[in-house]
């Protein structure tokens, strides 16, 4: 247990909720890749997560999610960031409580696939 993780924590009643940063990027990874168009997602080089294609940033106003993408051909791009957008901040804020500021998503390509 020497990895120095980051936690959201949310204050209840009894007590304290602490999530780790790598639950929040897997419930984000796996609500973008549920969206209809997405391809997958990008490995990103300096990861800071476990999660693939997602870096978080994480705040006491909420968390800011950028999403690194892949669009398969012929799927309208804006349209299916918005879903992935709509998707994501649903699952995190539905799951954990917590608010989320932005969800950026970044497509890197096209799959005709």
């Amino acid at each position: 247990m020497g990895e120095n993780k980051e936690y959201m924590t949310h204050p209840e009643e009894l007590g304290c909720i602490h999530i780790s940063e790598d639950v929040l990027a897997s419930i984000s990874a796996g609500a973008a890749a549920e969206v209809e168009g997405i391809s997958g997602l990008m490995s990103l080089a300096a990861k800071k997560s476990n999660a693939k294609g997602v870096r978080l940033t994480v705040d006491d106003d909420g968390a800011v999610i950028d999403l690194y993408v892949m669009i398969r051909y012929g799927y309208a791009i804006p349209e299916v960031a918005e879903k992935i957008q709509n998707a994501v901040s649903g699952a995190i804020e539905s799951m954990t409580g917590f608010s989320v500021k932005a969800v950026n998503v970044h497509v890197g390509g096209v799959s005709f696939q």
